[in-house]
């Protein structure tokens, strides 16, 4: 009983919030236009920060953007300083559902229902099977095995013991499949206009190396990559930090997340240089 009302008491704070940022509640806009401050020391400050620095001139690439605001690092700035730019999602009902309709007043900013990949087409998700809910669209991913690794490391078993859900016996109907739009990096660019890409957002449950070999950094040259590195395994994230740092790119591990500053960037780097 006390699990399920405090369930039902997260549920409608999360509606409630996306409704306020969905219809741009003035309350929400001035709250992070005039309130908000940014932990020291934290991401979140360096993307404040970089946003502002760029004056209503920045241009985002958001791999997995789910709902667009659960745990999202950048949304607050998407909407506080008006960035532009593809938020891509390929799970077609958390598009529909939350995605398509969170962003539908911010002019120049795109939201789309597909991920990306090396060529266009379409590719095999694997997907919780039992659950619609927030954590577990997130575990959403391209590899079979490392979604079953959240099964045997116990994530998901967490997650169902907090919200009085049931793992399925059978196999089959703890991860289901579908086959999901891929757009390939040259393609995205070149629909949606994008001269620059100032960030690339990627959270992508362990898919976070293919991306940004998918994205060719040494040709696209995003301004700075945000990306998780809990997901990746060891061998992974080494590859992944060496590419990163053969393309000129700062690095500074912040928890979870890893932010690569391409050198290029002098304005930015004593956020990422302060405490390496």
């Amino acid at each position: 009983m006390k699990n399920s009302l405090k369930n039902k008491a997260k549920q409608f704070w999360k509606d409630f919030r996306f409704n306020l940022s969905a219809t741009e509640n003035p309350l929400f806009m001035n709250f992070y236009k005039h309130l908000y401050q940014p932990k020291k020391g934290s991401i979140a400050e360096f993307l404040s920060e970089y946003s502002l620095s760029k004056q209503g001139d920045f241009h985002v690439i958001q791999i997995g953007a789910n709902d667009g605001i659960t745990n999202d690092p950048i949304h607050k700035f998407i909407k506080r300083d008006r960035w532009k730019g593809v938020l891509l999602e390929p799970q077609p009902d958390v598009y529909r559902n939350y995605l398509s309709k969170i962003y539908v007043k911010n002019k120049g900013l795109h939201t789309l229902c597909a991920a990306i990949g090396e060529k266009d087409g379409k590719q095999k998700l694997y997907k919780i099977g039992f659950s619609t809910m927030r954590w577990a669209t997130g575990l959403a991913s391209f590899s079979l095995e490392k979604l079953k690794e959240n099964f045997a490391s116990g994530v998901v078993q967490k997650n169902c013991d907090r919200f009085g859900i049931e793992i399925p016996k059978d196999p089959e109907k703890q991860i289901t499949s579908e086959e999901v739009e891929v757009i390939s990096p040259a393609t995205l660019l070149e629909k949606f206009k994008i001269p620059k890409i100032n960030l690339l957002q990627i959270d992508a449950e362990g898919y976070d190396l293919e991306v940004i070999k998918i994205f060719e950094i040494e040709k696209t040259q995003p301004e700075a990559i945000i990306f998780e590195n809990v997901n990746l395994p060891e061998d992974e994230l080494k590859a992944c930090l060496q590419l990163l740092k053969n393309n000129n790119y700062l690095l500074k591990k912040f928890g979870r997340d890893t932010l690569a500053l391409h050198s290029s960037n002098t304005e930015m780097a004593h956020l990422v240089l302060s405490s390496n």
